[in-house]
């Protein structure tokens, strides 16, 4: 490793570059070869001064997950004798790793090839760790909005923008489409006779059972709102909706919830409405959720604890 001359120039420079906490290096491009970097490496990574001897060295401290795309993004920058950073996780000796921003500068011949590269080794381990923290808290914060506070199921916003996604998918495939509307019977009547306390409680248990009721992993349960429920399913048959929609009755009255305010009998029950179509060019999955709630609607007004389905619609 050779170190800058020794004239007081030189000296005062080197002293200044070597008080920083940036690490600076220079690394000659024909031989490929360190001919300088900072003590300061030493302390940040635990590799010895000594120890860089060439890029072989430079790129074998690179974390596996980022070194041939770092590796591979420095040389054709410095081929283009382009400036450039990258930041990526260096390996410390003891077997742990240091996020990095490496700035590297080209230094070019007279006719524009690389002569060599210098540049400043700086330690951002905090600033990444900052970043994540942003990072997980934006996905958390994503998560609340589409997720209802009550019964930690997906809500209404979530409901709105899967709904659109898959008619979109079942417009584009001509693939039948169903949803299913559910709503708790004479749960104004469960609040007023055992506490709003109480009714959030059967909120959850109700969600948390019909969470359940679709069979594979594309079937979406939602909270619509208040208390009623939807399930959306994609490449479902009428048929097949209609005994998931079955399922969802069975699956609450097994609960075996007690409702003595209920009027149609001592247990907790739901009215469901079911419709399926495939959509085309003039259909809107607005009007058809819409269609799918009348029925709902439908099997309240014809006595609760039932199911209506209706005919296809769009």
């Amino acid at each position: 490793m050779h170190n800058p001359p020794a004239d007081n120039d030189s000296t005062i420079y080197k002293t200044l570059l070597e008080s920083t906490k940036a690490i600076p290096w220079k690394i000659d491009w024909a031989s490929k070869q360190f001919t300088y970097i900072g003590p300061q490496i030493e302390r940040l990574l635990g590799w010895s001064q000594d120890s860089w001897q060439s890029v072989e060295d430079w790129a074998a401290r690179i974390h596996q997950d980022e070194r041939e795309s770092i590796v591979n993004f420095c040389v054709e920058r410095s081929l283009h004798g382009a400036d450039h950073e990258a930041d990526y996780r260096a390996l410390t000796q003891d077997g742990g790793y240091v996020w990095i921003r490496d700035v590297v500068h080209v230094i070019r011949t007279p006719s524009g090839e690389p002569e060599a590269l210098i540049g400043f080794m700086f330690d951002i381990s905090e600033r990444k760790k900052t970043e994540e923290q942003l990072l997980q808290l934006q996905k958390q914060l994503e998560e609340y909005s589409y997720k209802d506070g009550l019964t930690n199921v997906a809500n209404r916003r979530m409901f709105d923008r899967v709904l659109e996604q898959t008619w979109l998918d079942a417009k584009r495939n001509q693939q039948p489409l169903s949803v299913i509307m559910i709503d708790i019977d004479f749960f104004k009547q469960y609040n007023d006779f055992y506490g709003h306390l109480q009714g959030d409680e059967v909120l959850k248990r109700v969600a948390h059972t019909l969470n359940g009721a679709g069979l594979r992993v594309k079937d979406f349960f939602a909270r619509f709102g208040g208390e009623e429920f939807a399930l959306i399913l994609p490449e479902t048959s009428e048929a097949s909706a209609i005994k998931i929609a079955e399922r969802c009755r069975n699956l609450v009255f097994k609960e075996q919830i007690p409702h003595a305010a209920s009027k149609i009998g001592q247990i907790l029950t739901i009215s469901v409405g079911v419709a399926s179509t495939i959509p085309v060019s003039n259909h809107e999955s607005k009007v058809f959720v819409e269609f799918v709630d009348s029925l709902l609607y439908q099997a309240k007004k014809a006595g609760r604890n039932q199911i209506v389905q209706g005919a296809n619609q769009g």
